[in-house]
């Protein structure tokens, strides 16, 4: 039995009003056609935003109205705050003519699947098993409240975003083999890879309105080639890059609409009727296209530059011959801790040496940069970054990662003030989880005890740059429209003092734990080397010392007038 479900009409993006007011689901025409209407897009799970973005949103607003040639003709487009009647005209049309491919239950060509996959048994799986926050097979999230028995009944809508974030974040390893996939053995697959966005930190901008956050996701460049294609339209089993069969290529990508809805999987998805409606509750996902690599048109990820020594201990050849690759978020660490690399403008991006890797923002980041003067350095921008962590040969998810950023304009600006004070900020904060780690270590020998390892356990300066982390965020939205380098420096200066007090907090914690026995100290003796005692008051005074190195302007201010604090 059909039941049709065109993303093109019927509502399945979660969007609140531009000015606030209720969430509602919206149909992809309404989505796209009235997007200065809406705020940003809601979804169940922040990987989730990328995955729609990419899939479906972005690559249709650039298959029906192109990419502006130059920036000059995107300020054009943005400046004017809404589609004109032209480009609303030219996106009816397009959605019009397209409308079949849009439908997800559609027996011929289904969004995103192929029509007819099976495996040889005519097997299918829970629709857990493209839900990834869902225990199925090996893959058993932390604090998963399901197991792998729990039947799970997704909506039409549901089921378009999990549909869409497989195809961008799967995990790796052994998928099912499809009838008509010649590379599949005994009903298997292996070598698969993750998905692609699962090999990057996804870098995605937001502006006030959907229509906004468009743009500054749709790079400028020429308008895409003949065989450049979004998936709904490379369909033909006779085109060797169809993505309606089970067969499947390893290829690089044609272009950013190929790139954008590239089908890493072949799926299908298996609805029924129920009491509550059309629900899948079955679904089937086998082997998909392979990138060799990620190409360098990748706009939504930043960059770690090759050192130009030579390979890289633990590279391959194949990687080595790549001089960049994207650049993979760390879990559990701050987008503004890796503001080195999200703020390494393409055009002056900072070299790698002979030994050292050096970074380069993504080219999204780069182009808001260059058009900060029109946009304003006042414009409140804000950077998404999110990622994968996956285990056991990339076969399980660990962790999902995501982070929210105010960026400042100014930042993107390699010679500017802003983006000077905040490198400074961003080094302080590294800095004194140091110190915080040093004077651990040293009460740790004091007590007759080895210093925390690096990489086991929780290390107190994680506990500093926590406390420090609103600060931070304080201080990118504060300096967001400043020029003044007075001004400037008060800010920097305002935020030394919070941190002074901050970094103290922490490390007055650790002096209140160290027990009286402590403070005698203990000497230790290595060969060929001085006695060094080590105790409490050598630690303390260590870490004063150190601290006021780094917050110099707190400790210059300190010297020269009363403070609030008596720390």
């Amino acid at each position: 039995m059909a039941h049709g479900f065109f993303l093109t009409d019927n509502p399945w993006l979660l969007l609140p009003a531009a000015e606030g007011g209720p969430v509602q689901e919206r149909s992809l025409g309404t989505a796209l056609l009235e997007a200065h209407e809406f705020g940003d897009l809601v979804v169940e799970l922040p990987t989730q935003r990328p995955a729609v973005f990419r899939q479906v949103l972005l690559p249709t607003l650039l298959d029906a109205l192109g990419r502006p040639a130059d920036e000059r003709e995107w300020m054009r487009w943005f400046s004017a705050g809404r589609w004109t009647p032209e480009q609303r005209l030219k996106l009816t049309d397009y959605l019009d003519a397209h409308r079949d491919l849009f439908d997800l239950f559609s027996p011929v060509q289904p969004f995103g699947q192929v029509a007819g996959l099976r495996n040889t048994k005519g097997e299918t799986k829970n629709a857990g098993l493209i839900v990834a926050t869902a225990a199925t097979g090996n893959n058993v999230p932390l604090f998963a409240s399901r197991t792998e028995g729990d039947s799970f009944s997704l909506t039409p809508s549901q089921a378009a975003h999990w549909l869409v974030h497989t195809q961008c974040w799967d995990t790796a390893a052994i998928k099912t083999g499809a009838v008509g996939d010649p590379k599949a053995k005994a009903g298997k697959t292996t070598g698969n890879p993750t998905g692609p966005l699962g090999q990057m930190g996804v870098t995605l901008l937001v502006g006030r309105t959907l229509f906004e956050t468009l743009l500054l996701n749709i790079p400028v460049g020429a308008a895409p080639t003949s065989a450049d294609l979004p998936q709904w339209r490379r369909r033909e089993p006779a085109d060797p890059c169809s993505a309606g069969t089970s067969q499947w290529q390893e290829r690089s990508p044609e272009g950013l609409l190929d790139l954008w809805t590239w089908q890493s999987r072949r799926i299908r998805l298996f609805p029924e009727k129920t009491d509550e409606g059309v629900r899948v509750t079955r679904v089937m996902v086998a082997a998909g296209d392979r990138m060799p690599h990620t190409p360098e048109t990748e706009p939504h990820t930043m960059w770690r530059v090759e050192p130009t020594g030579g390979r890289s201990p633990g590279r391959s050849r194949a990687e080595a011959s790549t001089p960049r690759r994207p650049l993979r978020l760390q879990p559990g660490k701050a987008a503004w801790r890796g503001l080195d690399a999200l703020l390494a403008p393409e055009r002056q991006s900072r070299d790698a040496g002979e030994k050292t890797s050096g970074f380069a923002t993504s080219k999204l980041l780069d182009q808001a940069g260059a058009l900060s003067p029109d946009l304003g350095e006042a414009y409140p921008l804000r950077v998404e970054l999110s990622g994968v962590s996956y285990g056991n040969q990339s076969a399980v998810i660990d962790d999902v990662m995501f982070d929210a950023l105010p960026l400042p304009l100014a930042a993107l600006d390699a010679d500017s003030d802003v983006r000077s004070a905040l490198l400074e900020v961003a080094e302080q904060a590294e800095q004194l989880a140091t110190a915080v780690n040093h004077l651990s270590g040293d009460l740790r020998r004091a007590l007759g005890t080895e210093p925390i390892p690096w990489d086991k356990g929780q290390r107190p300066g994680e506990l500093v740059l926590h406390a420090l982390d609103p600060l931070v965020r304080r201080l990118l939205i504060g300096i967001r429209g400043v020029a003044e380098l007075e001004r400037i420096e008060a800010g920097q200066l305002a935020w030394e003092q919070l941190a002074w007090r901050r970094s103290w907090e922490v490390a007055d914690r650790l002096l209140q734990a160290v027990p009286i026995g402590a403070f005698v100290g203990r000497s230790v003796s290595q060969e060929g080397k001085p006695e060094r005692t080590h105790r409490v008051s050598l630690a303390e005074a260590s870490f004063l010392k150190r601290r006021a190195e780094i917050l110099h302007r707190a400790a210059a201010a300190r010297r020269n007038g009363p403070t609030p604090d008596s720390e």
